[in-house]
């Protein structure tokens, strides 16, 4: 489609006859086009000059602008080395041009405009870089470079950072570069004279962009964005740069480099660059700290500028003026940084396609994204023709009326339209950009007790987490609000101890008060866990980053299921790098969750059977996920596991997807090889051997202890033959065992057992047969008798519970379980979870339908005592010593009316079920 049938407005000549001179240089021009040539010429002086230096060529250019764009790109490819530069000033003249026009007219929109202008500079840069270091390559003054490295620029890349890097050029504006080289393509002792010879490559290729000659120029060209620019030279080692940012790198130059892209030279090693840079510019945790210190840098800003003041139009800045351009791109990038280390989708360069990304994940509310979007394409409007006026790199607008009126005949629009709309832009704008800034909640901080926990409170400058003037800074914001809850606390001297055990432990303060000055809310959360748990407070003093979940905007709908966890497991190990940044990862998803529900459980959102699967979810989700990541990690030394692989068998209460917060993982590992004898690997390993040390490397990668502590604990004595059996047990092993040697017991265990992870097809199979192995025949009073002899060896080897032990005694969960599991074992199927497992004793006879009922109802109770003593507390629970929080909270999960009759209803119960289990054991083995 040609460029007038797309033309949607145009601009009106300032100056008439300025715009008449313009329009009979386009004798050719149809009756649309002249119109915007004659507005364009009579209202910007720089424009005139290049319609009447560049008709000829515009008149072919305007039957298909992009392919006139397109043809002179290859042109310039095609150009000869000597005659680069004036070719590129001659080819910005006309890019100028045709962008001016189609922006103007309404040909080409924002993102096109600026792409555009965008794509050129990429080209202009990787030209001059090829003329710059193709002449110290045939000079001999690269190291062991030949022609063959000058598309690469022999292992050099400019990094294209702010408008350029997000592909957001402005119409006349500058280009800021860093300029790095691959030192690993050197010798050592040839690292200084390349150096030296980037060095004066890039000042050339600076000189070729930025020179005015006669032709113009092509680019104003900013090294200083480089690490520390007054004393490194303009071209860096990639080595020495990378040290500078893990060092010695501020919040600034993380929002730089969310824009950086690889844009000319060795693109590739510029991409791993950039890559390497990831922990830098992306924190794994949510970065609150980042909000003031981008508030900070925008105060810099105004008072080295002078743009503190109330807006007034004449004279503003549109770039870094209140409400300006550069205020939606802070707002835009400390919202990514804040979120990006966790969210890889919001890594956008560009601005509104960062606001689009936020809004999408709920970091920002839709109208807001939308609002500021808008206000920066009308802003980025306002200055493109500003700066077409004379080619001026300014963002600031006409100081008097006589300028407005020709930004508003260059605009198309009435003045005083133009005016008001752009004040509202940018009032608006300023409110909305500050507003995130600098909050103000319209209420003073609650006051506290002056007297309350003095002792305690005078001892908190001491904590790590209070060391530096930063933290103090904030958390003296946050302590009247912390202190006021507090005191609200059912129990407050309790809660405030169990606070000052939280803040103790903290090894650091400022990302995480950070964290709660911004989400206030947060604030509530802490002091319930505290109120409730001290044990569960510590534990958070040494893991605070499960905090960074509560924001992730859907931390309390419903829960996504095992499939969506693996999932999302899944996608977090495949973005790191190496084996041991995948198993730390593993253990930040997995305390996150965790955390998740527990918190559920502790704000009343789930109940304890509820609770149960969440915990395994997380279990059995962490399990699959990591087992294809141990077995290619294992796989790279000793060959890829021998036959059809294995598969991890859950057992016990993971098998029974009844876990709490601290169960630890029962497992079996039973693997196929198929009859081959040894892996294909270098280090080639008998596939027994293979799969033995395969199930330890599994082991480790659950429970080593590493940066970020432990996943689980695992426990593996329920294989064949125990603790002196194989770890890992071949297949035709583990059935002729269970089928021949396996004690009863054993049998018992299995009816819990399922696979969690491994191969498919190798799970059913196993699976199969442990449906086939329980379904046989079994005598009542064999079974029962067997029950009884564990009955007796629990109570002797851990003697009688009770109290407020839900596990242990008679009549307790334990004993209720293994009377399941016999349920299980005699029926003809063989369920897995304890109620389907009892409801199959009604069927076979064993129970009758209200003792059924009694073990239910009793193992219902315990559970809710269990799920709740082991989210609070590690070791024995006794509510006189718990406070008032954990006993609210017990007597919630358990619909309690006060811990007496709690305490007395569980004697109850239990006494009850332990009848049950008497009377059957004793009937069936008569």
């Amino acid at each position: 489609m040609d460029f007038a049938s797309r033309i949607t407005r145009s601009p009106r000549p300032f100056d008439a006859e300025q715009g008449e001179e313009a329009r009979a240089a386009v004798p050719w021009a149809s009756p649309d086009v002249a119109e915007v040539v004659s507005g364009a010429g009579g209202s910007a002086p720089y424009l005139k000059t290049l319609i009447e230096k560049e008709s000829d060529w515009l008149e072919g250019a305007v039957d298909d602008a992009e392919g006139a764009i397109a043809a002179l790109f290859a042109s310039l490819k095609s150009g000869a080395t000597g005659d680069r530069a004036a070719d590129l000033r001659r080819a910005k003249r006309r890019v100028a041009l045709l962008t001016a026009l189609a922006d103007l007219g309404g040909v080409w929109d924002l993102e096109t405009v600026t792409g555009m202008l965008t794509d050129f500079a990429d080209l202009s840069v990787q030209l001059a870089l090829e003329a710059a270091v193709g002449a110290e390559i045939s000079r001999g003054k690269l190291p062991g470079a030949t022609e063959d490295d000058i598309p690469q620029a022999g292992g050099m890349v400019a990094l294209a950072m702010g408008k350029m890097g997000a592909g957001e050029l402005n119409y006349s504006s500058d280009i800021d570069l860093i300029c790095l080289f691959d030192e690993t393509r050197f010798d050592p002792d040839d690292f200084h004279d390349a150096r030296s010879s980037f060095v004066r490559a890039t000042r050339k290729v600076c000189q070729m962009l930025s020179d005015h000659t006669a032709e113009g120029y092509v680019f104003r060209t900013d090294l200083r964005l480089r690490p520390d620019p007054a004393v490194t030279p303009v071209c860096m080692a990639m080595e020495a740069a990378e040290r500078y940012y893990e060092s010695l790198g501020r919040t600034w130059e993380r929002a730089a480099y969310i824009k950086a892209r690889a844009a000319a030279g060795d693109v590739d090693a510029g991409e791993r660059f950039l890559t390497a840079l990831t922990p830098f510019v992306w924190r794994r945790h949510l970065d609150f700290a980042a909000i003031r210190d981008a508030h900070d840098m925008r105060l810099k800003i105004r008072k080295h500028k002078g743009h503190g003041q109330r807006i007034v139009l004449e004279g503003h800045d549109m770039k870094l003026g209140r409400g300006g351009i550069r205020e939606i791109e802070f707002f835009t990038q400390t919202q990514q940084i804040i979120a990006g280390g966790r969210d890889t989708d919001l890594r956008e360069r560009g601005t509104v396609t960062g606001l689009t990304q936020l809004a999408k994940k709920g970091w920002i509310p839709g109208d807001t994204a939308e609002t500021l979007s808008r206000h920066y394409r009308a802003h980025r409007e306002v200055e493109h023709r500003v700066q077409m006026m004379n080619d001026a790199q300014t963002h600031l607008l006409p100081n008097n009326e006589e300028g407005f009126e020709r930004l508003a005949a260059l605009m198309g629009r009435d003045i005083k339209d133009l005016k008001g709309d752009v004040r509202a832009r940018l009032e608006e704008t300023h409110a909305t950009t500050e507003g995130f800034f600098t909050p103000d909640n319209g209420s003073a901080a609650p006051e506290a007790d002056a007297d309350f926990g003095a002792e305690i409170i005078g001892r908190w400058p001491a904590y790590p987490a209070l060391r530096s003037s930063r933290a103090v800074e904030i958390f003296e914001r946050l302590k009247p609000e912390i202190l006021a809850r507090l005191q609200k606390a059912a129990r407050p001297e309790e809660a405030l101890v169990a606070f000052d055990g939280f803040l103790e432990g903290l090894p650091a303060g400022v990302q995480l008060f950070s964290l709660f000055e911004a989400n206030p809310q947060l604030i509530d959360l802490l002091i319930d866990i505290v109120a409730t748990s001290p044990d569960l407070a510590r534990y958070l003093s040494r893991n605070a980053s499960v905090f960074d979940a509560v924001i992730g905007g859907d931390f309390f709908e419903e829960w996504p299921g095992l499939e969506a966890l693996t999932a999302s497991l899944s996608a977090t190990l495949e973005r790191e790098g190496d084996y041991e940044s995948r198993l730390d990862a593993a253990r930040r998803w997995g305390k996150e969750w965790h955390f998740r529900a527990g918190v559920h459980l502790l704000r009343g959102l789930t109940t304890p059977d509820e609770a149960a699967r969440q915990y395994s979810d997380v279990a059995e989700a962490s399990l699959a996920a990591l087992w294809p990541v141990v077995c290619e990690y294992f796989s790279r030394r000793h060959g890829t596991p021998p036959g059809r692989g294995a598969v991890v068998l859950g057992m016990g209460s993971l098998g029974a997807r009844r876990l709490h917060a601290r169960s630890d993982l029962d497992v079996i590992v039973i693997y196929d090889a198929a009859g081959i004898e040894a892996s294909d690997g270098k280090k080639s390993l008998s596939s027994r051997a293979y799969y033995a040390r395969l199930t330890q490397a599994l082991v480790a990668a659950i429970t080593a202890p590493m940066a970020e502590g432990r996943l689980y604990e695992m426990d593996m004595r329920l294989r064949p033959s125990g603790n002196q059996g194989p770890v890992a047990t071949a297949l035709q092993a583990f059935k002729d065992y269970q089928e021949n040697e396996a004690w009863l017991w054993e049998h018992l265990a299995l009816t819990r057992a399922r696979p969690v992870a491994g191969q498919a097809e190798l799970a059913r199979e196993v699976d199969e047969f442990r449906d086939t192995l329980l379904a046989a025949r079994r005598g009542r009073r064999e079974v029962l008798g067997e029950v009884a002899s564990m009955r007796a060896r629990i109570a002797s080897a851990k003697g009688p519970g009770g109290g407020w032990d839900p596990k242990i005694g008679r009549g307790r969960m334990q004993e209720i379980e293994l009377l399941s599991q016999a349920c299980a074992l005699l029926a003809p199927a063989t369920p897995r979870a304890l109620p389907e497992a009892l409801d199959s004793g009604v069927e076979i006879g064993l129970l009758e339908p209200r003792d059924a009922e009694t073990l239910k109802s009793a193992y219902a109770l315990l559970w809710s005592v269990q799920v709740c003593v082991r989210l609070i507390s590690d070791g024995a629970f006794d509510p006189a010593d718990a406070g008032a929080g954990a006993d609210a909270f017990l007597l919630r999960l358990t619909e309690a009316g006060d811990i007496a009759g709690l305490e007395a209803d569980m004697e109850a119960r239990a006494e009850a079920a332990g009848r049950v289990i008497d009377q059957v054991l004793e009937k069936g083995t008569e």
